[in-house]
């Protein structure tokens, strides 16, 4: 396999990474002393053959001295990170109760080193374990090896300290070759060989032998061999120091080695490697210890981070601490390589690193990196929120005004950064529909701010409104009153639009906010939440509303329950399905899809009918309350009906499809829908035909998604009844479905349309973002004196005004 960076993309030092790896093998013979992999030497023997012809395809390591600095400064960039190093600690690889090795956890660490190496990646690991490995083995011979009557005296306990009078040397020795037999018949599982380097102090003292150990590296890597490193305790702890000068930069002394930490920090940068993985048992780096109040993980770090840091009691089953980690990933990120410390013990740890997840603590020099971080945002958010709910409603009212009047005086500002959005996406082929989601003009803003205006206006009665007062006993009074539901993350698509909509809806409602917006409008969403900001500066809340970087991937969104209280997505079908798919904590409110219909009984009006079916379907197909199905009853087939709606649909060159009912009446017709669940979101519907109001209904709730169905027709009776019978979110008769809407509602905007069935439903607006809390005024009373008898309940209603 080639270790070529090919279609590397990095924006800071790309060329840099592609040529590091066309640099020549180092050889030298005596790179094949390795220890632990039996059958190496014959393995080896057996690939001499074309050996030559290989070499050039297969990974190599370059000469030291010709390495050029190119570190990767961004999460994203990680997945292009060719060659690893992976340093498991004790702590990872040993159980809970310290007895022998975690089998489930080290299996799983190996599958996902495993799967990175046979897509190209050149791995190598770093681990602990040996003397754990060792211990247990030797604790079971030294057990076995007491007398019947020490073993059964209850009065000794040699067996319970018998871990304790082991010689770490011993159980190292003894651990080595277990542990290593292990790692073979794990890794392959996977069709991949291994081999074992044990290190000592003269490796790296010596300069002839230090030359020998990353030749042996290197001609183990252009094998696709994964080489397994540990320091050699059985003969010496690893206490040593390096105080020669490393080669890896020219720069400074050697690192320490005091730990692996400090050895694979060393190797990595020896080897050149792109990427360093420490896994500990800890989810990263913390600014304090993590049990102390107020500790917050620190999802990146650079060298202005060091004196802020507090570091706790190292590991009590490995040598090494949190501080230890800390130097030696600094050490490395100077030569180099980018760092992670993460928790080893979280499944698919590696995966959710190179795949650019918020996992553990990434180490960069990158100032850029140093952005607020999302859950900082939102801690600002909740902040923000308090603030916003205990202002006055005539001041959010005002907050509203304000941001709806900068759209107005700003119009030429928004509409160049639009403009900017547009120019990119045509370069990219946006697709027609899309496009016009991005577009901005003077007649959609301006719309936008009388929306805004409606909600400003609606604010008044919002937040701390009284819905039920009852006296409970004498002095004794309750309320439930409407508050905030917290912190909003939003994630929407290419309607920036949707921006300052939704940023109302949040002021109004003294929410938090957090807005995901798509790529594609950029610009725009950053011009937009340059007025959000000024507009909530006027109360002293510029923070309660932020904008997501881009950077920022939604999955880590996703997992911030402490932060986040309620998801709204708004877009595509396939935008809501997945994010209502990989929240598992927080609650999403939403719809995945929909498939509306319009149904004409048999008594509609054909005027209204074609009137309503061409809205319903033409005004915007892309819209989640377009039409998708028409249901006909089966008497207007008879007429000239049938024939009209599909000229008019032809004509606005709607694609038909037939249902399976239809198609079977018709000898020559529209071609059969592949299935009538389906939400075209295009130009495009399909056509079905049902015998009478009961079928409709049940074809509705059949194939329906909740969200918006129609009637037409002059029966007020029939009208009823459908309205009655079908469980959607919103239900019209003689009116089309594109009425479905939070503005055309009068609720000013909406953040969303929900066909759930829990707290908001339909068009969601202001009263969709609230929730109630009870509040409750006494003197002196305690539920004892109704037990006693010396107060009585009352529960008395009481007006509300």
């Amino acid at each position: 396999m080639s270790s070529c960076l090919r279609g590397l993309g990095l924006c800071r030092g790309a060329h840099l990474l592609r040529s590091r790896y066309q640099q020549p093998l180092l050889k030298n013979s005596r790179s094949f002393s390795v220890v632990g992999n039996p059958g190496l030497q014959s393995y080896l023997a057996e690939q001499a053959t074309g050996r030559s012809s290989r070499l050039s395809a297969n990974r190599t390591l370059h000469s030291i001295h010709d390495r050029e600095r190119a570190t990767i400064s961004e999460r994203s960039q990680l997945k292009y990170a060719r060659r690893m190093v992976v340093k498991l600690g004790s702590a990872v690889i040993t159980r809970e109760d310290e007895h022998g090795l975690a089998l489930g956890r080290l299996a799983s660490i190996v599958e996902q080193v495993a799967e990175y190496h046979v897509e190209g990646r050149e791995c190598i690991m770093v681990t602990s374990g040996a003397v754990a490995f060792g211990k247990q083995k030797l604790t079971q011979e030294l057990l076995m090896s007491m007398s019947m009557r020490e073993t059964l005296s209850p009065t000794d306990h040699t067996r319970q300290d018998a871990g304790t009078l082991l010689e770490p040397r011993a159980a190292a020795a003894v651990g080595q070759s277990g542990l290593m037999s292990l790692y073979d018949a794990m890794f392959a599982q996977y069709g991949i060989k291994t081999a074992q380097v044990l290190v000592t102090e003269p490796d790296f003292y010596n300069e002839e032998t230090r030359k020998n150990l990353f030749s042996t590296l290197s001609e183990l890597i252009s094998l696709n061999i994964v080489p397994i490193i540990n320091t050699n305790d059985a003969v010496m702890p690893p206490m040593f120091i390096v105080d020669q000068e490393v080669s890896a930069t020219g720069k400074k002394k050697g690192i320490k080695i005091r730990d692996n930490d400090s050895l694979s920090a060393l190797l990595a940068a020896e080897i050149h490697a792109d990427l360093l993985i420490l896994m500990s048992d800890v989810d990263g780096i913390y600014n304090k210890p993590p049990w102390e109040d107020g500790a917050r993980l620190m999802h990146t770090y650079t060298q202005a981070d060091k004196d802020l840091i507090k570091f706790g009691q190292k590991s009590k089953v490995g040598t090494g601490g949190m501080d230890s980690k800390v130097n030696a990933a600094t050490w490395a990120l100077d030569r180099g390589v980018s760092v992670v410390i993460c928790n080893g013990t979280q499944e698919k740890a590696i995966k959710h690193i190179l795949t650019g997840r918020k996992v553990g603590t990434f180490f960069t020099d990158y100032s850029a990196e140093k952005a607020t971080p999302v859950d900082a945002m939102a801690e600002d958010a909740r902040l923000g929120s308090r603030i916003m709910q205990n202002l006055s409603a005539a001041d959010r009212a005002l907050c509203v005004n304000t941001l709806a009047d900068l759209l107005i005086s700003r119009q030429s500002y928004i509409l160049e950064a639009n403009a900017k959005d547009l120019d990119e996406a045509k370069k990219t082929g946006l697709d027609k529909p899309l496009l016009s989601r991005l577009s901005l003009t003077p007649a959609k803003l301006e719309s936008l701010a009388i929306g805004l205006k409606q909600i400003a206006d609606d604010s008044h009665k919002n937040v701390g409104r009284v819905l039920r007062r009852t006296k409970l006993a004498d002095g004794l009074e309750l309320k439930q009153i409407t508050v905030p539901i917290g912190v909003l993350l939003v994630i929407f698509e290419s309607r920036p639009d949707s921006l300052p909509q939704v940023a109302a809806l949040a002021m109004a409602s003294g929410n938090g906010l957090l807005l995901k917006g798509g790529k594609e409008a950029a610009y725009s969403n950053k011009a937009l939440m340059e007025l959000v900001k000024e507009a909530l500066g006027t109360v002293g809340a510029k923070n309660a509303i932020s904008l997501v970087s881009t950077r920022e991937e939604i999955s880590d969104l996703l997992s911030m329950e402490k932060h986040i209280d309620l998801i709204i997505p708004r877009g595509s079908s396939e935008l809501v399905r997945s994010i209502q798919e990989k929240s598992q904590h927080i609650p999403v409110m939403g719809h995945a899809e929909g498939i509306c219909h319009v149904f004409v009984d048999k008594d509609a009006s054909p005027e209204k009918a074609l009137k309503i079916i061409r809205d319903s379907k033409c005004d915007y197909p892309a819209a989640c309350n377009a039409m998708e199905t028409l249901l006909i009853h089966e008497d207007l087939l008879a007429g000239n009906f049938f024939t009209d709606v599909c000229n008019m649909l032809k004509r606005e060159g709607v694609k038909i499809n037939s249902g399976p009912k239809l198609n079977q009446l018709l000898t020559f017709g529209p071609p059969q829908a592949k299935s009538l669940k389906h939400e075209y979101g295009a130009l495009e519907c399909s056509i079905e035909v049902v015998k009478d109001l009961e079928e409709a209904i049940d074809h509705v709730h059949t194939y329906g998604s909740g969200h918006t169905d129609v009637i037409v027709t002059e029966n007020d009776s029939a009208a009823r009844y459908f309205q009655n019978h079908v469980d959607s979110a919103c239900v019209f008769h003689n009116a089309s479905s594109r009425f479905a809407d939070g503005f055309r509602f009068g609720l000013g905007a909406e953040v969303g349309i929900s066909t759930a069935r829990i707290h908001a439903r339909g068009p969601v607006g202001v009263e969709g973002l609230l929730t109630t809390k009870w509040v409750l005024d006494g003197t002196d009373h305690a539920a004892a004196d109704f037990s006693d008898g010396s107060r009585k309940w009352i529960h008395e209603s009481l007006p509300i005004n």
